[in-house]
């Protein structure tokens, strides 16, 4: 089987192009909000103390894989708080003039959610710093040789940050955030309840099984379940029903190349480079990454995680095995190491 491009898999958790409206489907209180439970209800208890305190939320930093729900949790916090939100993303912010730009439209009360932050340059970090401890901001005017430095007074806000590499950020910034929460993957049965109210908002009924079915081939991931949701919807649209039943289901996912557990071309293709080329591992990062011509941040950050958390491939000391779970889902059989 052929390797897809990262961007074009229907079941990346990254987000895509057809994802963009996904607005139109995304909860707006945290009450609407399903999964995350632990989370949901630490927040609830900060931002009503917040309210109750009329100060502003502490800083949150919400980090786990893509398309669980982050950028979502951001919108709803400063809905709940009945904040203005201000969104940008940490590669945007390449000068500290970008970041001065944005924090001088803040209003008092006001949420600035920046995502992707373990991706702002250093520099920018420690501009950050003030405005989040004292709410002001200090920059330096004028040519070399006649510099000074200005400080400029914010209205107090709230930062929320967003990342899928919590390790990147760095220990000052990590240790300015007030909250810290870790979006874990969703239980079929979350996935399971969040398809029924896409199903409801889009106004395409969907049968309890093929939802459940559904669940279970969306690798955790709400982002995930909702797109392959519309596609399916598509199918049956085109096939002239009025609703989605378990057989429209499983035929749209064959034809759309995902497996009866999530797993695309793109999965078979890495974990079948193990086993043919590497006799099913341990293979270190960089051999597997030449092999199957990928970057081996790609598989790290990419495909790995939800192989992992399956348990169709393991990491060891010495590098990555399949898993014999792998073999038995496969349909191939395992060979001796002196073969």
């Amino acid at each position: 089987m052929e390797s897809g491009n990262v961007d074009e898999r229907i079941i990346t958790a990254n987000t895509l192009r057809e994802d963009r409206d996904e607005i139109n489907i995304r909860p707006q209180s945290l009450d609407e909000y399903v999964g995350q439970s632990d989370i949901k209800e630490n927040i609830k208890i900060f931002i009503k103390s917040a309210l109750i305190r009329q100060d502003a939320l502490d800083h949150v930093l919400l980090y786990g894989p893509p398309g669980l729900g982050k950028t979502t949790l951001a919108y709803i916090i400063a809905n709940e708080l009945g904040s203005n939100i201000k969104t940008a993303s940490g590669p945007s912010i390449e000068k500290s003039g970008d970041l001065a730009a944005i924090l001088s439209t803040l209003e008092e009360g006001d949420v600035l959610f920046i995502d992707e932050i373990h991706r702002i340059p250093k520099f920018i970090e420690e501009i950050l710093y003030p405005a989040m401890e004292d709410f002001c901001l200090d920059i330096v005017v004028g040519s070399e040789g006649s510099s000074r430095n200005i400080r400029i007074n914010l209205p107090k806000f709230t930062l929320i940050g967003a990342t899928t590499r919590a390790g990147d950020l760095s220990g000052p910034l990590r240790d300015r955030f007030g909250i810290i929460s870790k979006l874990n993957y969703y239980s079929d049965d979350e996935l399971f309840k969040i398809i029924k109210r896409t199903s409801r908002v889009l106004g395409m009924p969907i049968l309890d099984d093929a939802a459940m079915e559904l669940a279970k081939r969306s690798r955790g991931t709400p982002r995930i379940c909702n797109r392959l949701f519309k596609r399916v919807r598509d199918f049956a649209l085109v096939e002239g029903s009025d609703d989605i039943n378990l057989d429209i289901m499983k035929s749209s996912l064959k034809k759309l190349k995902v497996d009866g557990v999530g797993l695309d071309d793109t999965d078979y293709h890495l974990l079948m480079a193990i086993i043919e080329r590497f006799n099913g591992g341990p293979v270190g990062l960089e051999a597997l990454a030449a092999s199957i011509g990928e970057e081996a941040s790609t598989i790290e950050d990419v495909y790995e995680p939800y192989l992992l958390q399956t348990g169709l491939l393991k990491r060891t000391a010495r590098g990555r095995m399949v898993t014999d779970m792998a073999y038995k889902h496969l349909g191939v059989q395992k060979m001796k190491k002196n073969d």
